[in-house]
């Protein structure tokens, strides 16, 4: 942008204010913030294995950090977590694994700032690994405090410490309440335990239409060409495989993958009610 702006400057002053000097420096100055922008090479299998144990281990870290940011860690915390845990799929390793770094993560002295910080270095320029893992904190606050009291002030210091924004936050937790609401209400209808993340997505006609546009952030009244490109940002942005080629560990897209039907439900959802 800044290539652009000087380049139009300079444009119309060489040009004495012509349209084409202006043209012209904008034409240049595009060339130049694309060659100032810097390109990330693909991730190596290595630095994948590294972001994989990275992520995993402050998933589990964190959780137990703001579970344990009122004092003590409830019952209620202590099953979300477990469940968090079987909705991810880990096998026995992996859930000692995740109890350690949870029991970690609750001590009074946790360096929260340096875990976050390492994060962000390590998963750098791979912004999508850190909406991911502050969604999965969220979805754990959800299920454990209903994100209320001291838990949702540790969730937004964690989205400050990851420089993410307030506003994505609040997106993030209505996305996930509603995903919450439909796995209670497919496992009411079919008599089985509600509530927890670990159950199969709902079918798409118990999304409300007005939560299908939540979910993909976009306005009600927008064009058909902008739902679709609003769909394909979120797609993008949640899709299991490109987390996993970005080092997202296998044990943890789970999230990803129900996240990225809850996306296609929305979607197909919309299409429907704008054919009708």
């Amino acid at each position: 942008m800044t290539g652009k702006i000087v380049g139009a400057i300079l444009g119309l002053l060489l040009l004495r204010g012509s349209p084409w000097g202006l043209l012209i420096g904008l034409i240049l100055g595009h060339f130049y913030d694309m060659s100032a922008t810097p390109r990330r090479r693909p991730t190596t299998t290595a630095e994948a294995l590294e972001i994989g144990v990275r992520i995993f281990r402050a998933t589990y870290e964190v959780m137990g950090y703001v579970a344990k940011s009122d004092g003590r860690v409830s019952e209620a915390e202590i099953a979300a977590a477990r469940e968090v845990m079987n909705y991810m799929k880990l096998n026995g390793a992996q859930i000692h694994a995740a109890i350690q770094h949870f029991t970690r993560g609750k001590n009074p002295d946790y360096d929260l700032e340096g875990t976050l910080r390492e994060l962000a270095e390590v998963c750098s320029h791979r912004p999508d690994l850190l909406r991911h893992f502050l969604e999965i904190q969220v979805s754990a606050a959800l299920q454990g405090v209903d994100m209320q009291g001291p838990a949702r002030t540790a969730i937004l210091k964690v989205a400050d410490l990851l420089d993410i924004s307030r506003l994505e936050v609040a997106h993030m937790e209505a996305v996930l309440r509603i995903q919450r609401e439909a796995f209670r209400a497919r496992a009411r209808n079919s008599g089985g335990f509600g509530g927890g993340a670990g159950g199969q997505p709902p079918p798409r006609q118990g999304m409300q239409l007005s939560a299908a546009y939540q979910i993909l952030e976009v306005d009600p009244n927008a064009a058909d060409a902008d739902v679709a490109k609003a769909y394909r940002r979120q797609l993008s942005k949640h899709h299991p495989d490109k987390l996993k080629a970005n080092g997202m560990p296998d044990s943890m897209l789970e999230h990803a993958k129900q996240r990225t039907q809850q996306i296609i439900e929305a979607y197909e959802l919309i299409k429907a009610a704008r054919t009708q």
